[in-house]
Formats: structure tokens, C-alpha cells, sequence
């Protein structure tokens, strides 16, 4: 573990100016203040550093608006985007009166989450491996005003832009529609930017694992990293969101997590991968059943199943999320899971032993990690405590069925907007 006295020694080392003290809102912004690196001694790590928490939505009011925030000595990390060397801390939001998590803290609720999956002794650890794609654009306007309403996306890479009278000539290679997946450049136009991206996300501490251009054909792309704890992996999720945004501004472009930019092309999913530890050993294994799934995994399938329509709101937060919850796209919408099938909601990838995992495919990366983690957790538990079985598995594709024979399977489909969602949520304590 790293300590306070690490930390401070770290700020020695690297001749800091300022620190960055970073949290996260309910809607999974992250947040920032900087003080002095001379302010900072190993108080700062006991006592927390105090700030008004009236101005961020659906938290204090300004009648018991003081707040501390808390650096994780253990996050300590360079921010590779400010001309003064500056570090950033993770924080947790406490409670002045108490000095324990905020009820409404993101990463103190995903603390409380792994605290209760070791309080039931299925488990002393949640494995979580998101899959967060996003989209990069040349360009971004919009207006909402009495007499007009617009907005415009500038992408060079689109298809539709083979008609542009570019600088230095326009050289014509574009994807073609839905066909951006794993193109070599110069149709891959963002190689070197994802590049970029992946060795910043390293230099903070995050392992990448793969990066590579999506199927979206103006300009989506995925970089893939290691699976950790929950309260890691949303940590290092926002360092990933955090440094995509930030190269991209730096070449000149800009970068977004929306689900559904463009209508007609796929959207952006957040594939989340979660897996159970018990004593070093993986919970949903089992060598003896012919899926190599223990009766933990399938009552862990059951849970989400069970609870998917009422935390949607939670792992899929926006208007926007619904418009890419539709058929034709790849993204899941219907409720159903398979050991292979990737137009069912729940997947089973191919490797097992160690490396047996449950793959969620509803979920996208507008939502707050720290939540849709821990929300996915409690459904997941709740179905191991109460020996839920799931439906049989679906192995025909369910993009290809009629809305009769869906019916006959008893497959039911996610929530068609924001508005259900939160009806299903407030239904599903």
C-alpha cells in the first residue's frame, strides 16, 4: 500500500507544484480543486482537504454545504497535461460531522459495495473490465436558441465527407458505412492518436491491453485495459475518459462518450466483464459443468437478468443511452444470455478457469462507473443470496426473430427510454 509519507515523498521527487484533488458527481463527472504543494502535509491525508459541496447537483444544500475530500495516497499519479508538474490524488467525499463516506459519494458507495460482498462470503473480490468505446470528431456545433436549432458534426473520416474540398487535397480513403472495424491506416486515421492516448493512460498507472478503430466508419474507436477491483477499475475508467479527452483536444480534435452520436451509425457501449474471487479462486468456475460455470455464476446471471430494467437507469443515464439500445446495431436490447451469442444481453467469453467472467453488454460509458459497478454487484449478489435461476440459454440469433417468436421465448427487451427506465428503477429497490 502506498502511504501518506510515499506520497508526500513522490511530491519531493518530482519537484511539484500543485496538487490535484479529483472526485466524482452522481452523474459521473469528475471534479477537481488545486491547492499549493507546500499546503500539503500528512494531515492533509487524515483530516482531508474542506470545500463546498452545495454547487454539485443532487448533493448538499447550502444550509450543510461543508464537505472534506480525502486523497487516496495510493492514486497519486502525474497529470501528463499541465505545463506545472502537478499531481493528481483521488478522493473520497467525507462526512465533516463523522468523518466516514458520503452517502451520496460515488466511490464511497462503491467502497460499501465491496464491503458487502465480503460481509455475505461469497466473495473477497469483484473483478470488473469495462470496454468503453468512444467517438472522435474534427468538430462540434450546436445551437438551441427561440429562433433556431442545430448541431453539426465535422468528421473528415466519414464517409460522407468524400465530397469535402480538404487542405493539401482529399485523398479519399474512408470507411464505409458500419464498416470501420479494424481498418489499416490511412483509413485508420486515429492510430497514432490512440497511440498517444495509450501511453499517457500507462504513464498513470493503467495497464492497456489493445486499442483499435470500432466499427462506427466516422472516426470510433476502443482502447482496451486491465481488468482490476471495482473501486480500482472506476478509478482507472475515469483516468481513461480523462486522457482520451484531453489528447484529442491536443491534436486538434475532439473526443466524446455519448452512446448515440450519429443516428445510422453504431453507438458506443461500455461492455463490462465481472467476475467473483473467493481465496484466490474464481467463484464462477467449475470444471465439471459443460459451460465450466458454477451455480454461482448462473444464479449471478440470474441476478442481472432479474434487476437489468431497473438499474438501466443507472448503467444507461441518458436520453441519449436509449437511442442506441435498438435493434440493427449490435447493442444488446433484448434479455437473454448465451456462453457465445453476442446479440443476447449477457455473454459468456470463451476463456474459462481463472479467467471465467460474466460479460454485461448493455451498459455504456456516459454512465458513473463507481455506480454501475456497484449496481451490477448488487444485482448479481442478490441472485446468488436468493438461488435465482436463469432462463435457458439463447443460442439463435435474436436480431433475426420476429416479435412473435421473441414472445414465445419469453424474451422481454430493456427499457425503450430514460423515462421507463427511472419507472423501472424506482420499482426495483
Amino acid at each position: 500500500m502506498t502511504t501518506a509519507a510515499d506520497a508526500l515523498q513522490m511530491l519531493k521527487d518530482n519537484d511539484v507544484k500543485y496538487v490535484e484533488l479529483r472526485f466524482t458527481d452522481i452523474a459521473g463527472k469528475e471534479m477537481h480543486l488545486t491547492v499549493p504543494a507546500s499546503r500539503i502535509d500528512e494531515d492533509t491525508f487524515e483530516l482531508g482537504q474542506p470545500f463546498d459541496g452545495s454547487s454539485f447537483a443532487g448533493w448538499r444544500g447550502i444550509e450543510a454545504s461543508d464537505m472534506l475530500l480525502l486523497p487516496d495516497p495510493s492514486s497519486a499519479r502525474m497529470d501528463p497535461f499541465r505545463e506545472v508538474n502537478t499531481i493528481i490524488f483521488t478522493c473520497d467525499v467525507l462526512e465533516p460531522s463523522t468523518g466516514k463516506g458520503y452517502a451520496r459519494d460515488p466511490r464511497s458507495i462503491a467502497k460499501r459495495a465491496e464491503a458487502y460482498l465480503k460481509s455475505t462470503g461469497i466473495g473477497d473480490a469483484a473483478y470488473f473490465g469495462p470496454e468503453p468505446e468512444f467517438f472522435i470528431f474534427d468538430a462540434i456545433r450546436w445551437k438551441h436558441a427561440p429562433g433556431e436549432s442545430f448541431y453539426k458534426i465535422d468528421s473528415e473520416e466519414a464517409p460522407w465527407s468524400s465530397g469535402l474540398d480538404l487542405e493539401g487535397g482529399n485523398l479519399g480513403h474512408r470507411n464505409r458505412v458500419k464498416g470501420g472495424y479494424f481498418p489499416v491506416s490511412p483509413v485508420d486515421s486515429f492510430a497514432d492518436i490512440r497511440s498517444e492516448m495509450c501511453t499517457l493512460i500507462e504513464q498513470q498507472g493503467v495497464p492497456v491491453e489493445i486499442h483499435h478503430h470500432e466499427v462506427g466508419c466516422a472516426g470510433q474507436c476502443e482502447i482496451g485495459t486491465k481488468f482490476s477491483t471495482l473501486v480500482e477499475r472506476a478509478d482507472w475508467t475515469q483516468i481513461v475518459k480523462y486522457t482520451v479527452w484531453n489528447v484529442a483536444a491536443a491534436f486538434g480534435k475532439t473526443a466524446t462518450f455519448m452512446p448515440k452520436p450519429i443516428f445510422g451509425i453504431n453507438g458506443s457501449g461500455m461492455h463490462t466483464n465481472m467476475s467473483l474471487f473467493r481465496d484466490g479462486k474464481n467463484v464462477f468456475y467449475d470444471p465439471n459443468d459443460p459451460r465450466g460455470l458454477s451455480k454461482e455464476a448462473y444464479s449471478f446471471i440470474a441476478g442481472l437478468l432479474h434487476h437489468v430494467k431497473g438499474f438501466a437507469a443507472i448503467t444507461n443515464p441518458l436520453v441519449n443511452s436509449y437511442k442506441r439500445l435498438v435493434p440493427g446495431y449490435e447493442a444488446p436490447c433484448y434479455l437473454a444470455w448465451s456462453a457465445s451469442n453476442r446479440s443476447a444481453l449477457i455473454r459468456i467469453p470463451a476463456s474459462r478457469g481463472q479467467s471465467t467472467r460474466v460479460e454485461l453488454r448493455s451498459p455504456d460509458p456516459a454512465c458513473n462507473p463507481y455506480l454501475a459497478f456497484a449496481v451490477c454487484l448488487a444485482a448479481g449478489l442478490d441472485g446468488i443470496e436468493k438461488g435465482m435461476t436463469p432462463p435457458e440459454e439463447v443460442t439463435e440469433n435474436i436480431f433475426a426473430m420476429d416479435q412473435a417468436t421473441r414472445e414465445a421465448n419469453g424474451i422481454e427487451s430493456l427499457p425503450g427510454s430514460l423515462e421507463e427506465a427511472i419507472h423501472a428503477l424506482k420499482a426495483d429497490q
